[in-house]
């Protein structure tokens, strides 16, 4: 086969130099035969045969239309053999074949009709050749050349191109005779004919709008995938909005202008969704997609319809539906508002539809909307959402009066209603419809201003807590949408307004209100910060009544944090009371104290959720001056009476801990750190070392010199303290500092260590028993040469024999101190464990016995 092939080369240049444009006889005779053979029964025949016959293919590229045609017959064919369709799927998923294909409409034709008429090979092999042989045409089509529509016009005797988008549209409709993989084959590809027809401007109008409402009638089709491709589709046909309002277009223009100037999409589209039931059905089947099971634990967003198909499905349906992401437009870090199933590209086709047909879509929809939103189903409730969020987002000229009419009383009925499975659904559907318009979101829906005001509006008095939880959620959707630089004066009182509401509630009696509570307040005051930042004149000092003189007065942030600091305070105090108090003599009074303490608690933990909100929204860079001024409540209320607070707070030290602060800001967390190292509290004490551990490691090369010195004192004076967890804790933390490579302080602190443990030795020794020196003061000492032996776990420095030996000769004194230097021998034996062989040459033999009497069973080598 390959000499008969190199035979052929001889023709190919005669072919050449003659000019002659088809092949000669024997290489037509020869391409037949190839072609026979790669559809031969063994593979590695057809394997063979297929990359020559694609070489000559290459050299003769008049003879591709006529293998295409002998191939898609094949595939057709009910009777043609396994090996046969095998040969003809991998011939044709080559590029060289799938790029002639855009050329030639017959041949085109064909291919497309042999593969959506195959569904009756029913063998795997085979099915799997051709799901693959489709996805590779949909990544390798990139449309029709001019040339297929011109010999259109020109009524040639082959194929019309309608003809062929009438005979595929004819094959997506066929929902029982036809395999549901061939079904979405047929749409995906008059899909993607209809795109490509924008080069056929004589009958694109036309062939779109049968296809955009093909499209929109599949969303009541009984298939799964074939809805979700409807929904695709649409998103991508649905591009005109002669109803849509812009600031180009004012209202009154636009009333003007839409008698003369209409989509090309409105008439067919109008005829389908007017049809009764329509939105009825199509919002039912909808819903089947929104798969929900009490184990979600998260969104689905995006990859939902793999939850109903099987691994062999996916191989075909996963090209169709990767959608692109482009909302929202901020992080999602909002925990309170759960896991939703919100699917934007729905809400966008019910956007599009309406900017397309105007408020006839309102008014179609607005009884089906109204029966989903008050469903028990938590299915149709998620797609109401979907269908009301796209609504209130469209811009529509007419939307205004349509709020005024039903919308208004609907988003009403959804926030005072108790059911609490769709929240955060209803907090997507308000987050979409508020969400900035254009390329960058910077402009303004139209309803935005509507919709804060009817979730700004008081709650009637007797609601539950739930609902009061709910609006909050839905207000902490909508403003993390808004653009803190481009916010007008009314959304900016608007803030201040919910500032001083969020402020006077904080101490509500729900925890789930309180955490609400919390989250609102770090977006509002970020966004308020931002503002301020961004904007160098406005006019919110003039503009500012009454109801927002005392903000004016007393910056919040102050407001807040002076709160904070006497909330701990009280809280520090009833903690410590309550732990004292061992009698029941003052019930009553005591049971005001309680009452109030725990009144403050409820406070302080919304202030908790603040700060952990904050931190986690990653807005924390403009409120620094206020986690700074909440720095000491959090150190301070690590371990009280009541667990709740102490657990919110441990879940703000963690965050903040990590938290980078820059001038100035980082000289009043320096001042505020060694003040709370020198409180009352040892448990304050203790828990502003572990804050400074991980403060050190991130600011040891910002912090000034006299910054690093008054730390190292500060901690070096702790040593001496008077809770033995407190000595320990320093001298892990003074462990570390050494680590962190300030040499000179860090030898500073050796040499006097080691001098003054010496004093302290040689007194003992010398049984000066009545000395001053305290025991605190001598486990001080102890401690900070078990520090300098512990800062270098693996090295071997020249000091070091000399401080571990010194360490390990007060090994017989009191606990503490035994334990002290037990536990820091037995370390540096282990850390040192691995290169002792080469490293006990720098002992002298009195030092070695030392360690030697050192060993204990507390020992790592004992």
């Amino acid at each position: 086969m390959h000499s008969t092939w190199r035979a052929s080369q001889s023709s190919y240049h005669l072919f050449r130099t003659n000019g002659n444009i088809l092949p000669s006889d024997h290489v037509s005779l020869l391409m037949d035969d190839l072609l026979t053979l790669s559809l031969h029964s063994y593979e590695t025949v057809r394997v063979v045969a297929g990359k020559s016959l694609l070489k000559m293919m290459k050299r003769w590229p008049s003879m591709i239309s006529k293998c295409i045609l002998t191939l898609t017959d094949n595939l057709r064919d009910p009777n043609s053999p396994e090996y046969a369709v095998l040969g003809s799927c991998s011939l044709l998923a080559t590029q060289s074949i799938l790029k002639h294909l855009t050329m030639d409409l017959k041949a085109f034709s064909s291919f497309l009709i042999g593969i959506l008429a195959s569904s009756h090979h029913d063998t795997l092999k085979v099915q799997k050749a051709i799901n693959e042989l489709f996805v590779k045409f949909n990544i390798y089509f990139a449309g029709v050349s001019r040339g297929i529509f011109r010999a259109s016009d020109n009524n040639s005797d082959g194929p019309d191109f309608a003809d062929l988008m009438t005979q595929i549209g004819s094959m997506s409709f066929d929902t029982t005779g036809l395999h549901w993989r061939y079904n979405l084959m047929a749409n995906r590809v008059l899909l993607l004919l209809a795109l490509a027809s924008r080069s056929y401007p004589t009958s694109f109008p036309l062939i779109l709008s049968e296809t955009a409402g093909h499209f929109l009638r599949n969303l009541r089709s009984q298939l799964p995938q074939t809805r979700i491709l409807a929904i695709s589709a649409l998103n991508t046909l649905l591009k005109e909005s002669p109803y849509k309002m812009s600031a180009e277009k004012p209202s009154a223009l636009l009333q003007e202008s839409q008698g003369d100037i209409k989509s090309s999409l409105e008439g067919a589209l109008a005829q389908i969704f007017q049809e009764e039931g329509f939105f009825s059905e199509t919002l039912n089947s909808l819903s089947h997609v929104h798969i929900i099971t009490d184990s979600e634990t998260s969104s689905s967003r995006g990859n939902h319809v793999n939850s109903f198909q099987s691994v062999a499905d996916k191989s075909i349906t996963r090209f169709y539906f990767e959608f692109s992401a482009w909302w929202p437009r901020t992080p999602s870090w909002i925990s309170l508002l759960g896991s939703d199933t919100f699917y934007s590209n729905f809400a966008r086709i019910f956007k599009r539809l309406t900017q397309e047909c105007g408020t006839p879509v309102l008014l179609a929809l607005k009884n089906t909307l109204e029966e989903f939103a008050h469903a028990k189903e938590r299915s149709k409730q998620c797609v109401a959402a979907e269908a009301l969020a796209g609504v209130l987002h469209s811009d529509v000229n007419g939307l205004l009066e349509e709020w005024d009419t039903w919308m208004m009383a609907q988003l009403q009925n959804i926030i005072l209603s108790p059911s609490v499975e769709s929240i955060p659904e209803w907090a997507a559907c308000i987050r979409y419809a508020v969400t900035g318009k254009g390329k960058y979101g910077t402009r303004i829906p139209m309803l935005r201003q509507r919709i804060m005001d009817s979730l700004v509006a008081p709650l009637p008095q007797r609601v539950t807590t739930t609902v009061v939880a709910k609006r909050y959620a839905f207000l902490s959707a909508a403003l993390i949408e808004f653009s803190p630089p481009r916010m007008p004066i009314s959304e900016v009182l608007l803030h201040f307004r919910l500032l001083e509401e969020l402020l006077t509630n904080m101490n509500h009696p729900s925890a789930q209100v309180r955490e609400a509570i919390g989250l609102n307040l770090s977006v509002l005051s970020s966004n308020i910060r931002l503002y301020e930042s961004t904007v160098a004149n406005h006019s919110l000092e003039e503009e500012t009544n009454n109801l927002y003189s005392r903000l004016k007065a007393q910056s919040w942030a102050q407001l807040l944090v002076e709160r904070a600091s006497e909330l701990a305070l009280r809280i520090q105090t009833a903690s410590h009371s309550d732990s004292l108090e061992t009698s029941t003599a003052m019930g009553l009074e005591n049971g005001f104290l309680d009452s109030s303490s725990q009144d403050d608690i409820k406070q302080m933990e919304t202030i908790f959720h603040f700060i952990i909100s904050s931190l986690k929204s990653g807005r924390s860079s403009v409120l620094l001056d206020v986690l700074v001024g909440l720095l000491y409540p959090v150190i301070s209320l690590q371990e009280t009476s009541n667990k709740e607070l102490s657990t919110l707070a441990k879940a703000a030290f963690e965050l903040l801990k990590w938290r980078i602060f820059w001038e100035p800001h980082l000289q009043r967390v320096v001042s505020v750190v060694l003040s709370s190292a020198n409180d009352s509290n040892w448990r304050t004490r203790s828990a502003t070392l572990t804050y400074l551990r991980t403060f050190m490691y991130r600011h040891t090369f910002i912090l000034s010199y006299v910054e690093r010195r008054e730390i190292w004192k500060t901690v070096e004076k702790l040593l001496i303290d008077n809770q033995v967890e407190v000595r320990e804790h320093a001298a892990g933390v003074l462990a570390g500092l050494m680590k962190g490579g300030d040499e000179e302080l860090a030898g500073n602190f050796r040499d006097r260590v080691y001098k003054e443990a010496q004093i302290i030795h040689k007194k003992r020794k010398q049984r000066n028993t009545s000395s001053s020196q305290s025991v605190a003061s001598t486990h001080g000492s102890v401690l900070a040469l078990a520090a300098s032996v512990l800062s270098v776990p693996y090295d071997m420095p020249s000091w070091l024999p000399a401080h571990v030996t010194l360490l390990a000769q007060f090994v017989g004194e009191a606990s503490p101190i035994r334990s002290t230097v037990t536990k820091a021998v037995a370390e540096f034996r282990r850390t040192h464990a691995d290169m002792w062989s080469v490293q006990k040459d720098l002992f002298t033999e009195e030092q070695l016995e030392v360690l030697a009497d050192t060993s204990s069973s507390s020992s790592y080598f004992a």
